[in-house]
C-alpha cells in the first residue's frame, strides 16, 4: 500500500533512493542529470546570469531551489533549443526582470479598459439583435 501511495505521488525509489518532492532542494549533480547539462556548465551559467543564485553550504556545495531549476530549464531551452547566445539570453532575462515604468503601467491599464469597453459594447449590440 505504501509503495502504491509513493508511486501515485511520483516518489518511486530511484537507484535505491527515494525520489525527492517537487519543492525539495537539488544538488548540482541532480540538476545536471535532470537537465542533461554538465555540472561545469551550470557553474559557468551562475557567473553569467546573476538571477541564478543557488544556496551554497559548507565546502561550497550548491543546492538549487525549484525557482533556480525553472530558470535553468529556461536558460537551457533558450540556448540549446531556440539558438540564443549567452548575451541574448542575458538581455532577455534582464528585460523580463526590469521593473515596469509607472507611465507604461497607466497607459496599459487604460488600454485594457478601452478594450474591455469595446468588447462590452459589441456584446450589447449582439444582445440587441436577438
Amino acid at each position: 500500500m505504501a509503495a502504491q501511495q509513493e508511486s501515485m505521488l511520483g516518489l518511486e525509489a530511484e537507484e535505491g533512493r527515494p525520489r525527492k518532492g517537487a519543492q525539495a532542494f537539488r544538488t548540482i549533480s541532480e540538476v545536471a542529470e535532470e537537465l542533461n547539462v554538465p555540472q561545469h556548465v551550470l557553474r559557468f551559467w551562475e557567473g553569467k546570469f546573476p538571477q541564478l543564485k543557488p544556496l551554497k553550504r559548507g565546502g561550497g556545495r550548491r543546492y538549487y531551489r525549484p525557482e533556480d531549476i525553472a530558470l535553468l530549464r529556461r536558460i537551457a531551452a533558450l540556448l540549446y533549443a531556440q539558438g540564443y547566445t549567452i548575451k541574448g539570453v542575458q538581455k532577455l532575462l534582464n528585460d523580463d526582470t526590469s521593473p515596469v515604468a509607472p507611465e507604461n503601467t497607466a497607459s496599459s491599464i487604460d488600454g485594457a479598459f478601452a478594450a474591455l469597453d469595446a468588447v462590452a459594447a459589441e456584446l450589447r449590440d449582439l444582445l440587441k439583435r436577438r
